[in-house]
């Protein structure tokens, strides 16, 4: 936990280095919502207005509800096309990625609850539920409950927030095929500064291969200490860089024991940049998004130490209301004889291309190709994919 606050402390001095306060707005605390993550800020900092059945002391709460609808068709050169992500296509033909119900809504004045339900063809998961605190002063947020981690700007996000088919590389080789996740808390906080920064700040259980991979070894429901837990720090900052661009600059930190031996831990860095270019006077409403995000990783086992590190980076256009398309380029380097990955000893990198159309604010079908060079011995990997996506409810339409 020491070098966990150490690391965040060198962030938050990075982090201010790195973004400037010019050209943020004058005396403004938040970032404005066209050019930042306006999803996970509204998300993060809403502070719904109370129930009134449930102010008056009358049972019920009313809460939104969305189910979303997701599924794929596709193609691959060969039978094992080594996908990383739970919701991934992975096999010639049809795919239900997921049916998902989400629900949520303010149970008081002091808390709001969320969930997210996952239905596929042979169960149901709780992907998240946690509530949240809403009526904390001085830019404090609690969090507690099941979610997902904030690290990075991929991890956090479900299915339907992406802007690709399948899950990245670099979360599902350093967190699992279900993305970073756990029952926890998270403290998280708005600093009074002349632009958005936010400092969050959580501590997990370890959950296994599907949702902490880097430290699957350790025991998550049968803690012996305190350091058993998954300890995840970020800092957050964004500024406006002129009326028609907006730079976010994120810095991550998670360290966690990983049960392989005593003492032995995983330590996970990473640094990420969302820049977002929207012209004010454009009818189209076109706009252009660039993410870049890295990790490293370091995993200590008996009698060695682990090292390895991936990148990704992509493009999104957005040409009309109804149209977009996008790029993405994904590396990972592999590890001689590492058990969680023993068939992946060297670099694999995957470029992939999409186009979307979207009808509406509540529909969108996902043309996606891809080429795949996996970290091996095997033979190169090339994708077709078409996606369906269906929201319906009180959810979040998609940009349109």
């Amino acid at each position: 936990m020491a070098r966990l606050l150490h690391l965040t402390s060198a962030a938050w001095l990075v982090a201010m280095a790195v973004v400037p306060a010019a050209g943020a707005a004058e005396g403004s605390g938040e970032a404005p919502l066209e050019v930042a993550d306006e999803a996970a800020i509204a998300e993060l900092f809403a502070q719904p207005a109370p129930d009134t059945a449930a102010s008056s002391g009358a049972s019920g709460v009313k809460f939104d509800t969305a189910w979303i609808l997701d599924i794929a068709a596709a193609a691959f050169t060969e039978p094992e096309p080594r996908q990383v992500g739970g919701h991934d296509p992975a096999a010639n033909g049809f795919t239900l990625q997921q049916l998902e119900l989400s629900l949520g809504g303010s149970i008081d004045p002091s808390f709001r609850f969320d969930g997210n339900l996952v239905f596929s063809l042979f169960g149901v998961e709780v992907e998240e539920a946690y509530a949240t605190t809403t009526a904390l002063t001085g830019g404090l947020q609690l969090r507690a409950g099941q979610f997902l981690t904030r690290f990075g700007r991929v991890n956090p996000t479900h299915p339907h927030a992406w802007s690709f088919v399948d899950q990245s590389l670099i979360i599902g080789k350093t967190f699992g095929s279900e993305g970073g996740r756990g029952l926890g808390m998270e403290a998280s906080w708005l600093a009074p500064l002349p632009w958005y920064g936010l400092l969050t700040v959580s501590t997990q259980q370890a959950a296994g291969d599907c949702c902490s991979r880097s430290m699957a070894e350790a025991v998550s429901l049968d803690l012996s200490s305190p350091a058993d837990l998954i300890s995840t720090a970020r800092l957050e900052q964004f500024t406006d860089l002129s009326d028609q661009l907006g730079l976010s600059v994120g810095l991550s930190a998670q360290s966690g024991a990983n049960g392989t031996g005593f003492g032995n831990r995983s330590d996970i860095f990473g640094v990420d940049l969302y820049l977002r270019r929207r012209d004010p006077a454009d009818q189209l409403r076109s706009a252009t998004s660039v993410t870049v995000e890295a990790i490293a990783r370091r995993r200590q086992l008996p009698g060695r130490l682990l090292e390895d590190a991936g990148l990704l980076a992509q493009v999104v256009q957005g040409w009309s209301p109804h149209w977009e398309s996008g790029a993405r380029f994904e590396a990972f380097t592999g590890v001689d004889q590492d058990p969680a990955d023993p068939d992946w000893e060297s670099a694999r990198t995957r470029t992939t291309l999409q186009a979307t159309y979207l009808p509406s604010h509540f529909s969108r079908l996902r043309l996606q190709g891809s080429y795949d060079t996996p970290g091996g011995d095997g033979p190169e990997i090339a994708a077709l994919m078409l996606a369906l996506e269906l929201v319906g409810g009180d959810h979040g339409s998609h940009g349109y």
